[in-house]
């Protein structure tokens, strides 16, 4: 092999590297570009909305929610992250803005929905079976956007985990 070919072999070697290496580096960026975010995704694959989230994964924040929020963007919500998979119920006391809450099981999948929890209530809102992740989103959400039982929750730029 002439000298010219292999000093373009460790060249190409690197520049595929380094590529690679901007590939990683830029997803990672843009991760942390747009914030925490859960995908809503169909079971055919088709990403119905993806909302940026705030991350309630402690009792201290799971227990204030949204509570007293008067606000939320179309495209945002707050995620609850439990340690374990279990009957999950919620409720509206101090909360103003009507919401869906939509909840999925340990591997993601939405188990059921509440739509359109009513404001300022101590009625209990569930579905039926256990949840691991219950997202909060605004009244009426689920509906425009087709959002149903069987979706997925894919979560980018963060580990759903919780700290408690």
């Amino acid at each position: 092999m002439n000298s010219a070919l292999r000093n373009l072999i460790p060249r190409r070697f690197t520049l595929a590297a380094f590529a690679t290496l901007m590939l990683v580096a830029g997803a990672a960026l843009d991760a942390c570009a747009h914030g925490p975010r859960v995908e809503i995704v169909a079971p055919n694959g088709a990403v119905r909305a993806t909302v940026n989230v705030e991350i309630a994964d402690t009792e201290a924040s799971r227990e204030l929610g949204l509570m007293y929020r008067r606000h939320l963007d179309e495209n945002a919500g707050m995620i609850f992250v439990f340690a374990k998979p279990s009957h999950l119920q919620f409720w509206m006391k101090n909360t103003v803005i009507p919401l869906d809450m939509i909840f999925a099981g340990a591997d993601r999948r939405i188990v059921g929905i509440v739509r359109e929890a009513r404001p300022f209530t101590e009625a209990i809102d569930a579905v039926d079976g256990d949840s691991q992740y219950v997202l909060e989103v605004n009244g009426g959400f689920c509906a425009r956007h087709g959002v149903a039982a069987g979706d997925k929750l894919v979560f980018l730029g963060f580990a759903p985990q919780s700290r408690d």
